[in-house]
This record gives C-alpha cells, structure tokens and sequence, in this order.
C-alpha cells in the first residue's frame, strides 16, 4: 500500500449490496458510509462492482428476496453513491498478478485488492472468506460485519 495520506475508500460488491438492500437497524454499512464521507474520503470501486451488484440485486429478485422493482430501486442508489469507477487495461493486469501471487481462486476479487493498493486506500468488504484469505500480507483490508 503506498504511504501517501489515503483519500479514497475501496469498496466490493459486497459492501454495496447490504449498504442499499439492508433495513440499516445495527448494519454498519450506513454507518461507515457517512463516517467515510465526513472525513472526506472518496469511494472507489473497479466498474466491476457494477456489474456484481446488478447480477446479485437479480438473483435477489429471482428469490423472492426482493421485488423486481425493488431491486431497480436498490441499483439506482447504488449507482448513484458517488463511487469513482476505474476500468483501466492495467487495473486487469495488475488485478491477474494479485490474484496469481495471492493464490485466489477467481481474479475478480484481486480487481479490488488492486484498486485499493493502488489507491492507498482501505479495502472493505463483508466477504468473510477473501478477508481471511489476504489478512495477513494485506492488512488494509477490513471486514464490515
């Protein structure tokens, strides 16, 4: 991670998902969301987490977990946060060799372990098993539960 005085925030999918489909009662998704923006820290995502959000947002609807119009709604405001996307040709090549250093089984979480090394931001995620995964060699990534 560089040393500069991080700006950015990294978020995945998800993060997002929960943060726009969760009754917030005790969920720390709004929570940090406005810490972050009180301090002045800018939300990144690769443009993958579009992609992700848009396909569990339907498999939710598929399921019954949420109405099909909910589920529109729901990926209005996630697309509508304020994220900065990036989906530069070096972010997937830097992204592949995160993945094949890591040992990951997917490369598509090592999109955002890349991102946020890049960025020198904190990567958060409510995925358990990639937060265990990286834990120690990258301790910037954060599990919100």
């Amino acid at each position: 991670m560089s040393n500069s005085t991080a700006r950015w925030v990294c978020v995945d999918a998800s993060f997002v998902v929960p943060l726009v489909t969760r009754s917030h009662g005790g969920s720390p998704y709004p929570r940090l969301w406005r810490e972050w923006h009180g301090a002045g820290l800018r939300p990144a995502a690769p443009t993958l987490l579009c992609y992700e959000v848009a396909n569990a947002l339907h498999r939710y609807a598929v399921h019954g977990a949420l109405l099909p119009d909910e589920a529109a709604a729901a990926l209005d405001v996630a697309l509508d946060l304020g994220i900065t996307w990036f989906g530069d040709a070096e972010l997937h090549q830097q992204a592949l060799q995160t993945a094949q250093e890591r040992g990951l089984p997917a490369v598509y979480d090592a999109h955002y372990l890349a991102l946020a090394e890049r960025l020198g931001a904190e990567l958060w995620t409510s995925d358990r098993r990639l937060s265990q995964a990286v834990a120690t060699a990258l301790p910037w990534v954060r599990l919100a539960q």
